[in-house]
């Protein structure tokens, strides 16, 4: 989304975080940028007929994608937005050979 919409919203509150993969991936593509999203009561409707819970509100939609955290903040504070940042977690990295899986239940 572009900066200009994120800007005519005039939002007070976001959130910053980085993207971080699934627990399903292994690899780290789409893991180097800082996301800033803004923070709002959200007005969901359900679908009576299907069941579905959306809205027709496009501030659901606004994402900015920053390189760095430092960006981030000077983006932030020339906009004067308050920000939450969540730091990521590191995944633990467990590297095991493909013999470990044998001699854990032979009691070696």
């Amino acid at each position: 989304m572009s900066s200009t919409l994120f800007k005519s919203e005039d939002f007070i509150k976001a959130k910053a975080y980085k993207n971080s993969t699934s627990s399903t991936q292994s690899g780290k593509k789409k893991t180097d940028y800082w996301v800033l999203e803004p923070l709002y009561i959200k007005n969901n409707v359900k679908d009576d007929l299907m069941g579905w819970s959306g809205g027709s509100d496009i501030k659901n939609q606004i994402k900015l994608k920053f390189s760095s955290i430092k960006d981030l903040k000077r983006y932030a504070e020339k906009n004067k937005i308050l920000l939450e940042i969540i730091q990521p977690k590191e995944k633990k990295v467990i590297i095991k050979s493909y013999a470990d899986n044998f001699t854990k239940n032979m009691g070696i």
